[in-house]
């Protein structure tokens, strides 16, 4: 409810001007009646997260004694509450850790940078980056929202919401709440099959779809969404002499591990990526730190994309 008048005083203010809010007209009969506030504009990025796990009808209410959003759903018969905390979305005790986290809502960029076009100083931030010692000490991803999303806080709590499917023809255990989005993604990418050899090889050399793992990143006391069920780490038969991993290239090039080309990459069809995205999920080969076997699901971050994209 407060959502839809939230919305509708937004939409009442590209018609009237601000200043006009809570007025009425003088009537000299009458007593002028007291004015009123105008109500607070959820943020776009709040907005986005809200829209993109529409089954959580989550509400926000701006809380002036503490100068925030609260944002709130209930989950698996729990109700939740975090604080927006300017996007890193916090439980109230983690807030003064606010500078460790990662925003949950960010730029996920659908396009492919080409190494040679990085700066000297872009490298040596990627090469800090793949030390043990930096991923240790890093700022990552709060997992608290997602936690209340997918009741991940522990394996025990997590394990009944996992299920087994098949996809593409292998199986692999992926979190109930993304059982529906792959379905789609599996009949785009076989739909694709009928008119691309490309996809057509990319499914008969497919090794295997590994999603659930229990298990924290590499190098960080950070939990995985393998973890959650919600990453897929789709593993062909054969790279064909490319990288597919930037740790693993790490290991062999610990130096220059990020000039990889783009055309020394193992990449799976755009196809493929395509309807990942169209479905929600973000493609690791993306990232300047590539994963190219790797899909996630992140709705937001599609969201964000989207609406970056309508603004331009």
């Amino acid at each position: 409810m407060l959502k839809t008048v939230i919305l509708i005083l937004l939409q009442a203010s590209l018609i009237f001007p601000a200043s006009g809010w809570g007025f009425r007209k003088k009537n000299k009969s009458k007593t002028e009646e007291p004015t009123s506030a105008p109500q607070k504009t959820i943020p776009e990025d709040l907005q986005i997260l809200m829209d993109s796990y529409p089954d959580l009808k989550i509400q926000a209410e701006f809380n002036d004694e503490k100068k925030d959003w609260i944002i709130s759903f209930e989950n698996y018969g729990t109700q939740q509450a975090f604080h927006w905390a300017e996007g890193s979305v916090l439980p109230e005790e983690e807030l003064i850790n606010k500078e460790n986290y990662w925003h949950v809502v960010y730029k996920y960029s659908n396009e492919l940078r080409d190494p040679k076009t990085f700066t000297e100083e872009e490298i040596e931030r990627l090469r800090e980056y793949g030390t043990v010692k930096n991923r240790k000490k890093a700022p990552g991803t709060p997992m608290f929202f997602f936690d209340a999303v997918y009741a991940s806080y522990t394996r025990a709590k997590i394990e009944p919401h996992i299920i087994t499917i098949k996809f593409l023809g292998k199986g692999t255990r992926v979190h109930e709440r993304i059982l529906e989005p792959l379905k789609r993604v599996e009949a785009k990418i076989l739909e694709a099959e009928k008119k691309s050899p490309e996809v057509r090889t990319f499914i008969k050399e497919l090794k295997s779809a590994a999603a659930y793992n229990w298990r924290q990143i590499d190098g960080t006391k950070r939990k995985s969404f393998h973890s959650l069920g919600i990453a897929v780490d789709l593993l062909p038969v054969a790279y064909h002499g490319g990288e597919v991993f930037w740790s693993w290239a790490r290991d062999k090039n610990p130096e220059r591990w990020m000039m990889t080309s783009i055309k020394g990459r193992w990449m799976p069809p755009k196809e493929v990526v395509d309807a990942f995205e169209s479905e929600g999920f973000i493609w690791g080969g993306y990232w300047a730190i590539w994963d190219n076997m790797h899909f996630e699901y992140h709705p937001e971050l599609i969201g964000k994309m989207k609406a970056s994209a309508s603004t331009h």
